[in-house]
């Protein structure tokens, strides 16, 4: 089932019918500088075929819980992507939370991370989650906005156990 915003913005399922939209997002984070989406390049119908098992459970390492990856689609233009954690593990209750999502480069500072996230709220609602965690870097400021114009309430501050930085701790009651 999809989910259409005020804004356009449709919340989709990983489908290979989507690979020439994928692959162009993937292509402008590397041509941007940022280290996303290598997997979608090297082998982009595996990279898909992984979220689809992802959100199935299926082959999950231990470390790994389950998780549906949602690409926000405008007129057959992706605009990034949105993961929601079924549940938490020890590593995602510090850095990572239930809902993790990048917006691509050039689609930046358009509303369009506020309403992919309100958007993801609405299916973890449907999951039947109460409340979700999400967290950010503290110098993401605009990561930090988004959450908070969804109901973000700050609770805590952590350090990242890989990086050593800032991580900032929000729950959502949903």
């Amino acid at each position: 089932m999809s989910i259409i915003d005020p804004s356009g913005i449709v919340l989709v399922d990983p489908d290979v019918k989507y690979l020439t939209a994928l692959l162009e997002m993937a292509e402008e984070y590397q041509a941007s500088g940022e280290r996303r989406y290598q997997a979608a390049l090297d082998a982009a119908t595996d990279y898909i075929a992984g979220l689809q098992r992802m959100a199935k459970s299926e082959d999950l390492p231990s470390r790994l819980v389950p998780e549906n990856t949602f690409w926000p689609m405008r007129e057959r233009r992706m605009l990034g992507q949105i993961r929601l954690r079924h549940k938490l593990n020890d590593e995602l209750k510090i850095k990572g939370g239930h809902i993790g999502y990048d917006v691509r480069p050039s689609e930046r500072r358009k509303g369009y991370g506020t309403a992919m996230l309100t958007l993801a709220l609405e299916k973890a609602r449907a999951r039947g989650l109460k409340r979700v965690m999400l967290t950010c870097d503290a110098d993401n400021i605009a990561s930090e906005k988004i959450i908070e114009r969804n109901g973000g309430k700050l609770t805590n501050t952590a350090a990242s156990p890989r990086t050593g930085k800032q991580i900032l701790q929000y729950w959502i009651e949903l």
